[in-house]
């Protein structure tokens, strides 16, 4: 009989809890025993849901439980490394969301804390185990368009931003927000690093917050090269309203892939009236349902088998120094190249 992994949950928000669901019941030989919130109602709120055994509102109570084998860390990200750190070194497997850290230098205190206690430390990139990105990687390998020569992303949430994500120096706005994604999805399809990156963005959705917040933007362009000179376009907004949207399109020199639409279902309606309506993606955590649940299913196997993770901690790394070049580039109005 093969083990069970069994998992604790730190940070039982919105994001959290779909992960936790997966493990309850979803993920095979995995499972959620445990859950770790500083808000002890949110905790025990998770708990009854999950009806797991353990509850804990400081998280070295749970990484102090030896029948913990790994951790999901789904907590705000200024905490992601003293946690996944704290867990290495009680020899706990780390799956992270992303961002996997704050800045690039306590990403690398991760990585090296799992290298040294020999435990998985995996990101949560979604797209990566997303069934139709996934079928545009294996297109790509298989040569079906040729050499890649430039490759676009996009993604477009609908909900009106926060008040504290008005300030980017603590938010980053779009590029971090929601972009982190079609960086490390450029950087997945090209197979290759980002070398060069210019962003240009602007403030059309909230103007009333443009004396408070100058630097706001709301909506931001993105052109970047990569090393092996592959060309690479990303669109970011927020506040689009009219549903969630991530879209790809990888172009080659003998054909063309695109991934997704903006439509929630298959459902086409055409009217008395001539027009034609189909429903809108409503959220990410619709689109991207099956990819997280295979996400979470790989982190086990990952364990259970003794291999590397599809998404290592180079990869949320990377992704962390794309999103500071792109910052950098947008508030200084400069092409920046990436080491």
């Amino acid at each position: 009989m093969q083990k069970i992994i069994h998992c604790c949950l730190i940070g039982a928000g919105r994001a959290g809890m779909i992960h936790a669901r997966n493990y309850n019941g979803k993920v095979k030989n995995g499972k959620i025993i445990a859950v770790s919130d500083p808000n002890e109602e949110a905790a025990k709120k998770a708990q009854q849901e999950l009806n797991c055994k353990y509850c804990y509102s400081d998280y070295n109570d749970a990484l102090n439980n030896e029948e913990v084998d790994a951790i999901i860390l789904v907590t705000p990200t200024k905490f992601h490394k003293e946690i996944a750190v704290a867990a290495a070194q009680k020899k706990k497997h780390v799956f992270c969301e992303k961002p996997l850290a704050s800045n690039e230098e306590e990403a690398q205190s991760i990585i090296d804390a799992c290298a040294q206690n020999n435990v998985k430390l995996q990101v949560g990139f979604m797209r990566r185990f997303d069934p139709e990105f996934v079928a545009a990687k294996e297109a790509i390998e298989e040569g079906a368009i040729g050499d890649v020569v430039l490759i676009k992303s996009l993604t477009h949430g609908p909900s009106e931003p926060k008040k504290w994500m008005y300030d980017i120096t603590n938010s980053g706005g779009p590029i971090e927000e929601v972009n982190s994604h079609d960086f490390d999805a450029l950087r997945w399809m090209a197979n290759d690093e980002i070398k060069t990156i210019y962003a240009v963005g602007n403030n059309f959705r909230s103007p009333e917050v443009k004396e408070e917040y100058p630097d706001y933007y709301d909506t931001v362009a993105v052109t970047v090269t990569f090393n092996s000179g592959i060309l690479g376009m990303v669109d970011g907004a927020q506040y689009v309203q009219y549903g969630y949207d991530a879209r790809m399109e990888i172009l080659g020199t003998k054909g063309c892939i695109l991934v997704g639409d903006q439509g929630k279902n298959k459902l086409t309606i055409a009217e008395s009236n001539g027009y034609i309506r189909t429903p809108a993606m409503p959220t990410w955590r619709y689109l991207f349902r099956e990819a997280y649940q295979r996400e979470d299913q790989s982190f086990v196997n990952c364990i259970l088998n003794d291999t590397e993770p599809l998404v290592t901690g180079f990869d949320g790394l990377m992704s962390i120094k794309v999103v500071r070049a792109g910052l950098e580039s947008l508030l200084e109005h400069k092409v920046v190249n990436i080491e």
